[in-house]
């Protein structure tokens, strides 16, 4: 690996900063299964990360057009935040935040959810204010695996891929950093921790397992 020094580093948010996918994911197999449809996890790791599938959809297809259709996606909405609001921050997200801004590392977002999203919910975690910009599916006009969220982040901090460190949980968001040109640490959650996370950098089981200080001391 060649020797790089790291000047910012650059978090995707769902699953990351917080597990909002096992929530979105189990309010979804919940309401297939209500219509005796089952919801294959395999399927599902297939979307995570990026925007490219609409269950909504899909679950009509199965069961056909419903007049109570948007009775059945607004309940599906309120068990998704039901089950979002028991989630806490992932372990070691604070602790890497502070380290960062005690090394005085830029902290970035890059996400493929929409920027309303995910500011209510760092909001709510009273994280809004630690990240010096962020960029959304919305901003930027597509999502991962396109590599243009993280690219119009680093643009803002002024670094290149070459010197910029993402933070990931997903195979779609690890493909969008090393297309960019950044190192990549995988931190899957539990949707994503059996995939095949070969092509990062570095795998851990939690943010919590590895100090800033020693990622960085592993890429120089």
């Amino acid at each position: 690996m060649v020797a790089v020094v790291i000047r910012a580093v650059v978090f995707d948010f769902d699953g990351l900063i917080i597990d909002t996918e096992m929530p979105v994911f189990r309010s979804w197999a919940e309401t297939y299964a209500e219509y005796g449809v089952e919801l294959d996890l395999r399927s599902w790791q297939t979307i995570v990360g990026t925007d490219s599938h609409d269950p909504g959809a899909d679950l009509e297809r199965h069961i056909g057009p419903r007049p109570d259709w948007q009775s059945v996606l607004e309940r599906r909405r309120r068990r998704r935040d039901e089950l979002q609001a028991l989630e806490t921050i992932r372990p070691g997200v604070v602790t890497w935040l502070d380290e960062s801004r005690r090394l005085a590392l830029p902290v970035g977002v890059a996400s493929s959810s929409p920027r309303a999203w995910v500011e209510d919910h760092l909001s709510r975690l009273g994280l809004i204010d630690r990240f010096v910009c962020m960029r959304c599916c919305d901003d930027v006009g597509v999502a991962k695996p396109s590599p243009a969220s993280y690219l119009a982040v680093m643009e803002q901090l002024g670094v290149t891929g070459s010197d910029a460190l993402a933070i990931e949980d997903s195979l779609h968001g690890v493909t969008a950093a090393k297309q960019a040109g950044m190192r990549c640490i995988a931190v899957p959650n539990a949707i994503t921790r059996d995939m095949d996370f070969s092509a990062a950098d570095v795998v851990v089981d939690s943010l919590a397992d590895l100090a800033v200080t020693e990622a960085l001391r592993q890429f120089a």
